[in-house]
């Protein structure tokens, strides 16, 4: 049996334990209120026999206290009470201890997975995990009311990045990149004036973008659009030169030849720069920046024809990839791509199709770039088109005194997430109860976010100049508190939700993709929203709904149920939970069936929604790709795709395995031959509906008779 401690961790039982702590107890009372060593032993025996794989170390306490109490050992089980209490105390006393020695020593796997992104074995990194540690152990003990952080320990919700809530900072932010190249900003002390081409443009951008997330604990998303004027400044500058050096020379068509092949390398010299800078510099939160590109071809952008060419080179050097450290080429997490799919690029003979067919064989190659669709979020965000931020929540619409739109340089100030299993698992088919419940935990999700907006008032610009002062967020005076920035709609801050799938099945006994499923889902979703439109009526501060993407959330909600309800079918049994409204993984639907579906949930999940599907190896059949994106685009607003691809164990190559002339699989990096070390993915048509058993009973493709 496992014994989950009270910081998450799992330790092997042990009965010995137990004994002291009662024989402890046992030295401290009369003899005629002591317990025998067979009392102890049936105690023991008691928990022992419940034959649980894992169990909650509170629990076991728990039993100990009722047995004692049900053999009459009432001074007894007190003194046992004042003995946990005491232990209690010296945990609350210091809890970091454990926690930090076990993260030196690489033992903790709670924090040393919580963030993928970060090396935990690297000692620069490892100074933020503990300075993570200590943040985590003051939140619990004495930054939030017990009762949240108690909601917090039993699942009851999740406050989001607790390592960081003992500073001033906030989650993620749209830079304002465009105010920051145009006039100019400050870093160290050091004044940064505006490029004079692209190159440098690309440079700044970078260092603009590891300053800001060395002040920050999310993402940081950047416009790409911003950088269309600096690739026509260094076009105009090799123009004006060339002219003034050859222009009595030669020809305008051979200097504009001249001009054109030097804006070209200077386009990917610019573009790389934002690749490899953003993939190799180290914030002090001991990870990469965690960088979104925006690729958008606006047709009202003066700089379009600019944009198009940065955006093509930025998906060629993404579909290239990054070698690693034995000289492979692989697919770097950083930086997301968003690509935006608008009237004039999403594959029904628009000018600008070619790069869509670009980034969809980058998409069948490598994990981005995500795509958006112009004309559905423009349905659902009064007209405008903008990037999530690096969380994939999304801001609200927000004018500023001029009526004008704005979405840069604007921020979200942390995230709150429920867990919706547990109260239907708790609530067990009572509708009446279930909603009761619902509203109580609404109100504890209220509480913690009004504590991360809280943590955040009275604070001064001083506390990150790059953010405050200098462009990023704002420019306000020096000492001026960040106030106005926090309410009136300027900056959002998220409810989040796990679960949707399993809340539905335990109310109802049927997946929310079923009819009488779907009805009860739809109204839990509009509750939540109903929620969050009230909680900004009142406070005047941007409350969201948003459909979180924390997988590690899912496992972590899962788990804590699973230990104090057991197991559930279809509910606990998984290991995880679904996230936000998404199907779940085992349920036969189609990518298109699946799409069509979540749009729904998408539009009232405004705060942040995404929806993915798993597809095979497509790139030998891009078209089949090339109709999944033109759905998407008249069909819901942000999607990605999880491709499986082929990989190589042995040397970490991601191209494709081949069959060699002996008809064995074979990597042609390294030409390892073990199929045990490798991931193969199956060759097939690549059409993406629901397959069919055929007369002859063989698995087949609806398209085509291909065996799978």
């Amino acid at each position: 049996m496992q014994v989950i401690k009270r910081d998450g961790r799992a330790v092997t039982y042990d009965r010995s334990k137990i004994v002291i702590a009662i024989q402890k107890a046992n030295a401290e009372v009369a003899p005629s209120e002591q317990v025998s060593e067979e009392t102890i032993d049936s105690i023991i025996s008691y928990i022992e026999g419940k034959n649980r794989v894992r169990m909650l170390v509170e629990d076991i306490q728990d039993i100990i206290e009722q047995k004692l109490m049900a053999e009459g050992k009432f001074v007894l089980a007190k003194t046992y009470i004042i003995y946990r209490y005491s232990r209690e105390l010296v945990r609350k006393a210091n809890t970091t201890d454990e926690s930090i020695l076990s993260l030196i020593k690489n033992s903790n796997p709670d924090v040393m997975e919580e963030n993928s992104n970060k090396n935990a074995t690297v000692a620069s990194t490892q100074r933020d995990l503990i300075a993570g540690e200590v943040s985590k152990d003051l939140t619990k003990r004495l930054l939030l009311p017990e009762k949240i952080a108690k909601a917090h320990e039993d699942g009851v919700l999740h406050f989001h990045d607790s390592d960081y809530f003992l500073q001033p900072i906030f989650n993620c932010c749209l830079i304002n990149i465009s105010d920051m190249l145009d006039n100019g900003t400050v870093m160290n002390g050091k004044l940064i004036e505006s490029p004079k081409s692209f190159q440098v443009a690309c440079t700044v951008m970078t260092q603009i973008i590891s300053s800001v997330a060395s002040s920050q604990y999310g993402g940081q998303s950047v416009d790409v659009r911003h950088l269309g004027k600096y690739l026509r400044k260094s076009y105009y500058k090799y123009k004006e030169r060339f002219e003034e050096q050859f222009g009595d020379r030669v020809s305008a068509d051979v200097i504009e030849e001249m001009v054109q092949e030097r804006v070209q390398d200077e386009l990917r010299s610019g573009v790389q720069t934002i690749q490899y800078q953003i993939n190799t510099l180290m914030t002090t939160n001991g990870q990469s920046p965690f960088v979104t590109l925006f690729l958008y071809l606006d047709e009202k952008d003066e700089y379009i024809k600019e944009n198009a060419q940065i955006i093509l080179e930025i998906l060629r050097q993404r579909m290239e990839g990054i070698k690693n450290e034995k000289g492979v080429y692989v697919t770097p997490a950083f930086p997301k791509l968003i690509y935006v799919l608008d009237e004039c690029n999403c594959l029904k003979g628009g000018e600008y199709d070619y790069i869509t067919e670009m980034a969809v064989r980058c998409s069948a190659k490598r994990m981005y770039p995500d795509y958006i669709s112009a004309k559905m979020m423009r349905e659902n965000y009064e007209g405008n088109v903008f990037s999530p931020m690096g969380c994939r929540s999304f801001l609200s619409p927000w004018k500023d005194e001029n009526g004008n739109y704005k979405f840069e340089g604007r921020f979200n100030q942390g995230v709150v997430s429920l867990n919706l299993p547990q109260i239907g698992i708790l609530a067990k088919k009572n509708e009446e109860k279930f909603w009761q419940l619902l509203d109580e935990r609404l109100e504890l999700c209220y509480e913690a976010l009004m504590c991360r907006h809280n943590a955040l008032v009275g604070i001064t610009s001083d506390v990150s100049p790059i953010h405050w002062q200098y462009g990023a967020i704002a420019r306000l005076k020096k000492g001026e508190k960040i106030d106005k920035l926090l309410y009136n709609g300027y900056s959002t801050i998220s409810l989040g939700y796990i679960g949707l799938y399993e809340v539905t099945k335990l109310m109802k006994g049927v997946s929310h993709t079923d009819p009488e499923g779907l009805d009860f889902a739809l109204r839990v979703m509009n509750h939540l929203r109903e929620a969050t439109d009230r909680w900004k009526a009142q406070t005047g501060i941007a409350f969201g709904l948003y459909g979180t993407p924390a997988e590690s959330l899912c496992y972590r909600f899962a788990r804590i149920d699973k230990e104090r309800f057991g197991t559930i079918k279809d509910i606990t049994d998984k290991g995880y939970y679904t996230n936000s409204y998404h199907v779940d993984v085992r349920e036969r639907i189609d990518a298109f069936s699946k799409f069509h579906f979540e749009s729904q949930f998408q539009k009232i999940s405004s705060g942040g929604a995404i929806s993915y599907v798993e597809i095979p190896n497509m790139r030998n059949n891009l078209e089949a790709l090339s109709e999944v994106v033109r759905y998407i685009y008249d069909n819901i607003q942000y999607a990605e795709f999880n491709t499986k691809s082929d990989y190589c164990h042995v040397c970490g190559w991601d191209g494709e395995i081949i069959i060699n002339e002996e008809n064995e699989w074979e990597c042609p990096q390294c030409h390892n031959k073990d199929h045990s070390k490798m991931n193969v993915t199956r060759r097939t048509c690549g059409y993406l509906g629901e397959n069919f058993w055929n007369v002859g009973k063989t698995k087949e493709i609806k398209s085509r008779v291909l065996h799978l």
